[in-house]
């Protein structure tokens, strides 16, 4: 794919679909607000002490696989903390051993993109900003990225990272041997849930999140991957504890889409069930997930006997049938679906985990429903600024 696609909600691929007295909005290529972030600069470790600027490690990249930057981030301490003023007066200094914290993040096509290199920076300085962790917590920065992408964000993190108020790691993964790693696993699925009609090889980076827990080493019992696109308001360890309000059997949390994108997609099951829910809005719809902000209990994925059964092509293709699916959202919509049939696999995170901020449904034939999907009470915790609509100031 020439590009990364563009997703979540406003973010839109392809045509849509004519149906039952709606007119079918004409849905251009919106740009996807990628999922990644940005990367720094390998520091030799006599500069790292000379300079003491130096606030990650750079694992993975090369020929390493998730196993063989893992074995290195055990055997590798994180990045101590800089003493950092916190709001209350005190400091927060580094502290030996603890929690281990996995964000992962996408960053490509960044040489191109000057627009993408912006949010990357606006998204990491906002998360620095709010972010304080526990005594012996670190946090892992997992980015995938590739080529001329890994050092524009190896330059940016370098910049950003200085002066960080915890513990800190940074591991690169190519896209290229994910690629290689998901395609067979993802291959079935993805004619369903990406733009146009061919599986593409390249397509498969955009549903790593459905198959994680089959390419992250098993050390890694829980990860949350977050787009791009997004601005944090508050300390990003507080949504790590999301974790423990997951439900007995869930493997995934995630918030709710905020436009009647579904109510869309699903138009033809819609009409064949007037009296069904999918596709309606909150609180008693079901109108789909968003995955702009995602929690991933890799544990369970890996012991849900259900959740991988619903990976194997012919359970892809029996649910696309019963609901007449297709989708252009890649692991969105694939979550989505699977949530119309086995809501108790997802833990919805609240709407302020993911505020997204796009309405570009309400002026393609929604506007009367719109808002039932957009509302969104309490204080924002992380902003989402889908289909590049900007996000609020400070």
């Amino acid at each position: 794919m020439a590009a990364a696609p563009p997703r979540h909600g406003g973010g839109l691929r392809g045509a849509a679909p004519q149906h039952g007295g709606r007119p079918a909005p004409a849905m251009a290529a919106l740009g996807r607000a990628g999922r990644g972030w940005a990367r720094s600069q390998p520091c030799a470790l006599a500069l790292a002490a000379a300079l003491a600027v130096c606030a990650f490690y750079y694992l993975g990249g090369g020929g390493e696989t998730f196993s063989s930057a893992t074995r290195r981030l055990r055997a590798t301490p994180p990045a101590p903390a800089h003493r950092h003023p916190q709001r209350g007066g005190g400091e927060v200094a580094a502290a030996a051993g603890g929690r281990d914290l996995h964000l992962l993040l996408m960053f490509t096509k960044a040489e191109r993109n000057p627009a993408l290199r912006g949010k990357a920076q606006a998204a990491l300085r906002s998360l620095l900003r709010h972010g304080r962790l526990g005594g012996g917590e670190a946090l892992h920065l997992h980015l995938v990225t590739e080529g001329a992408s890994r050092d524009i964000g190896l330059g940016l993190l370098r910049d950003l990272l200085r002066g960080a108020a915890f513990r800190h790691q940074v591991i690169v993964h190519d896209v290229n041997e994910l690629t290689e790693k998901l395609f067979p696993i993802v291959e079935a699925m993805q004619k369903h849930f990406s733009a146009g009609s061919g599986t593409y090889y390249s397509d498969a980076i955009f549903f790593l999140s459905v198959a994680m827990h089959r390419i992250m080493p098993k050390e890694i019992t829980q990860i949350i991957q977050v787009d791009l696109d997004l601005k944090y308001k508050t300390n990003i360890r507080d949504l790590f504890d999301e974790f423990d309000n997951f439900p007995e059997g869930a493997v995934i949390g995630i918030a709710r889409e905020m436009q009647p994108v579904y109510r869309h997609t699903f138009w033809q099951y819609r009409r064949e069930n007037p009296q069904t829910k999918v596709g309606d809005p909150p609180p008693d719809g079901l109108p789909g997930f968003n995955s702009g902000v995602l929690l991933l209990n890799l544990e369970a994925m890996r012991q849900s006997k259900l959740y991988n059964q619903l990976l194997e092509p012919a359970m892809v293709q029996k649910l696309t049938e019963k609901y007449h699916f297709k989708g252009h959202l890649g692991d969105q919509d694939f979550f989505t679906m699977v949530g119309m049939e086995h809501p108790e696999l997802f833990h919805v995170l609240d709407c302020t985990w993911n505020r997204q901020l796009c309405t570009w449904w309400k002026d393609h034939g929604y506007s009367d429903v719109f808002d039932q999907y957009f509302q969104c009470e309490g204080e924002v915790k992380i902003y989402h600024g889908n289909c590049n609509t900007p996000i609020p100031e400070d």
